[in-house]
């Protein structure tokens, strides 16, 4: 079987990553004034956040793939697509910095062409907050088509919390009823019952392995919520977002509230 670039002049670097349709895809609605063309800056934040979407994209590729692992009892490869997921998570981190390059100034030069348009309605986002437990039918309401089916399976799906307390399981270990039953719709609260297996079989390499690669990815979103709070203060300071939003003072209340609290409630317990 030959190779699909094989004997294929029009196969090509460009062709195949789809590059002509890529760049065209930054597409600037301000006006400036002086030049009747777009405003300089706008470029970066499309940018910046069009390549959001594509990790994003990436990240719940790989929890899902982590998950499908998990089911087939292969936690050493789960755990190493998950080391991948927290290299991405510190690339979206570092975009924030590039982001802060520009003065509120420059972001008010285009802010008001942006009209309703706003950061909230990143269906991805919600569908990776979902994956990892933090629901909120509501938020399936704001979408509609497509994205709106994508978050009502997300909405109604397992978590990778339940994936990894369903593994356990299967492997022998004590799980409560309560947790392998749970509905799956619902906020992932604490179980003493569940920390005191997990803490009694951290001497297994792979279990305390796992834990805490899942705890360093709690700890990234936390990096990257609290990074995004100050990015938007610094930016717009206590103005409301677009699109109605609240801005900062949102963001802020999403600060502390761990995905994987059980985690948490261990360091105690050594």
């Amino acid at each position: 079987m030959s190779l699909p670039f094989e004997n294929d002049d029009d196969f090509t670097y460009g062709s195949y990553l789809k590059v002509p349709e890529l760049l065209s895809l930054q597409q600037c609605v301000s006006v400036d004034p002086d030049t009747g063309g777009p405003e300089h800056d706008e470029t970066l934040f499309i940018v910046i956040h069009q390549v959001y979407e594509l990790w994003f994209k990436q990240i719940l590729h790989e929890i899902d793939y982590i998950i499908v692992m998990l089911d087939g009892h292969k936690i050493n490869g789960a755990r190493s697509h998950l080391k991948r997921v927290l290299k991405i998570m510190k690339t979206l981190v570092g975009q924030i910095d590039v982001l802060e390059t520009m003065t509120p100034a420059e972001f008010a030069s285009f802010r008001n062409f942006l009209a309703n348009a706003s950061g909230f309605q990143s269906a991805q986002f919600r569908e990776l907050e979902f994956l990892l437990g933090v629901k909120d039918r509501v938020q399936v309401e704001w979408f509609g088509g497509e994205e709106g089916d994508r978050l009502a399976r997300r909405y109604e799906s397992p978590t990778l919390w339940d994936s990894f307390a369903h593994y356990l399981h299967r492997h022998g270990l004590h799980v409560p009823q309560e947790v392998l039953e749970r509905d799956v719709r619902e906020p992932i609260v604490e179980n003493a019952e569940l920390q005191a297996t997990i803490v009694s079989h951290y001497s297994d390499e792979g279990l305390a392995g796992f834990c805490e690669t899942l705890t360093d990815l709690d700890e990234g979103l936390q990096e990257w919520r609290y990074r995004h709070m100050m990015m938007v203060r610094r930016t717009i300071g206590t103005k409301p977002g677009t699109g109605g939003s609240e801005g900062a003072e949102y963001l802020a209340t999403t600060l502390f509230h761990p995905v994987f609290p059980d985690l948490w409630a261990i360091r105690a317990a050594f």
